[in-house]
């Protein structure tokens, strides 16, 4: 019986010793000897020679001089993978789409074939009615509460002014209160369809959003305050505008513009998506270094090229490119954009 034990015991450790510390020692050496740059997880440096992103996982850019990658229901998390899973009945999908659309749609057909819709967007609003009834932001509010309620919750400043509104307005809480007994300390985002029924009869045909100016020391100070312009209101109510526009013909949008991966972190974009991203990019680095737009587009498109590639070499499927390689080709090629 000892000798079986004995057997076994030798067995177990063998095992152990080849499958959890030879083995993977072995991979280890293997992948930083022939793969070093894949082993440790596709790294790439900033200018200033810190690592900046993986070519693996895609992550947000801010800044209108970057290709922006694909939408992310994991908000470019790489612990929280995962696709959003809304149907496409979903309102939350159709508004988070409509919001990538608005400021960029331009018309297909018609007088204005090729521009954008975006100035449309803010002309019409500006009226302040939806469907023949006034105060377009009420209604906003009114039919997706939830909406109304994400907007309080999405930035701090949000719900700091709407705490500033509540104080203003005790007897609109109040009455809020005694209609909701069961809330009887609302936070913020409790009061966000109110709040915002408020901001539309003081406020008609604006909505808050944020603005920047220069404070008395010379510093850009960002406050919320009512605006009938901007991309707030170009992307948060094109859907509105679309119904009450249903014939007016825009042009596609490349799909992966306007949808999740299903890991939502997706490092690639087409080179559809790219091109539709291009003049805005050009637009912003021409401003930067006051070079002509046309110069500046010949060299990016170039850059995009450069980087573009396809599945098995180009044997299958469009190409792509990486977003966070192309961005920093872009800065290798300009240099970091300016401080806003």
């Amino acid at each position: 019986m000892l000798r079986n034990i004995a057997k076994s015991f030798w067995l177990l450790f063998f095992s152990v010793v080849i499958c959890c510390i030879l083995y993977p020692l072995v991979l280890w050496a293997i992948g930083q000897a022939a793969f070093p740059f894949q082993a440790n997880g596709s790294l790439l440096k900033g200018p200033d020679g810190k690592v900046v992103g993986s070519l693996l996982i895609a992550q947000p850019f801010t800044k209108d001089e970057y290709f922006q990658p694909r939408p992310s229901a994991a908000s470019y998390n790489a612990a929280a993978s995962a696709s959003s899973s809304l149907a496409a009945s979903n309102y939350a999908l159709r508004d988070r789409v409509a919001r990538v659309i608005g400021p960029i749609a331009m018309y297909k057909s018609g007088p204005k074939a090729g521009q954008a819709v975006a100035p449309d967007i803010e002309g019409w609003f500006g009226q302040d009615k939806f469907q023949g009834n006034p105060h377009i932001v009420a209604q906003w509010a009114d039919l997706h509460n939830s909406l109304a309620q994400a907007w309080v919750s999405a930035d701090p400043k949000n719900g700091a002014y709407v705490d500033d509104w509540t104080k203003k307005h005790p007897a609109v809480v109040a009455k809020w209160i005694k209609d909701n007994p069961g809330t009887p300390q609302p936070k913020a985002a409790d009061l966000a369809v109110v709040f915002f029924e408020s901001i539309s009869t003081e406020n008609p045909g604006k909505f808050p959003s944020t603005v920047t100016k220069k404070g008395a020391d010379g510093k850009d100070v960002t406050t919320i305050e009512p605006v009938n312009t901007g991309t707030d209101i170009q992307s948060i109510f094109f859907d509105m505008w679309r119904q009450e526009h249903p014939d007016v013909q825009l042009q596609d949008v490349p799909g992966d513009m306007v949808t999740a991966s299903a890991s939502g972190l997706d490092p690639h974009i087409t080179l559809q998506n790219a091109e539709f991203q291009m003049n805005r990019v050009v637009s912003k680095w021409a401003a930067d270094m006051k070079r002509n737009p046309n110069d500046v587009r010949k060299e990016i498109e170039q850059i995009v090229q450069e980087n573009a590639s396809a599945p098995w070499n180009g044997i299958i499927g469009e190409k792509y490119i990486n977003v966070l390689e192309v961005n920093l080709a872009l800065c290798k090629k300009y240099g970091m954009p300016p401080t806003q």
